[in-house]
């Protein structure tokens, strides 16, 4: 249900992201908005979730966290989550979902 913003608004929004990650100090905030705005803010129907999960990942490895994958059996839940923090304003599906998944990777 999640409607990218206009391909024109990503000029504005990327430098925001790009500051909202420079500004976080804390690794997992860091890696759970990361993915999430990153996501959100991609204006293509495609490759976003790759991207995204690539540059969670790389986040991860920069906090001291390790690699973290999303299983195929728990991509309904992930969608469901991102779904929710993105037409509902409620990141805390996501932020449970990345985190329990950061947890059993240790």
């Amino acid at each position: 249900m999640h409607v990218p913003p206009n391909v024109n608004a990503v000029r504005d929004l990327m430098p925001a992201f790009f500051d909202l990650l420079k500004e976080e100090k804390e690794a997992c905030v860091r890696i759970v908005l990361g993915h999430f705005f990153f996501v959100y803010i991609h204006p293509y129907m495609d490759g976003n979730g790759r991207i995204g999960r690539f540059l969670m990942n790389l986040m991860c490895a920069s906090g001291g966290y390790a690699w973290t994958i999303i299983p195929v059996e728990q991509r309904t839940t992930y969608m469901l989550a991102l779904e929710q923090a993105s037409t509902k304003q409620n990141i805390i599906p996501f932020c449970d979902f990345i985190a329990g998944l950061i947890a059993t990777n240790k």
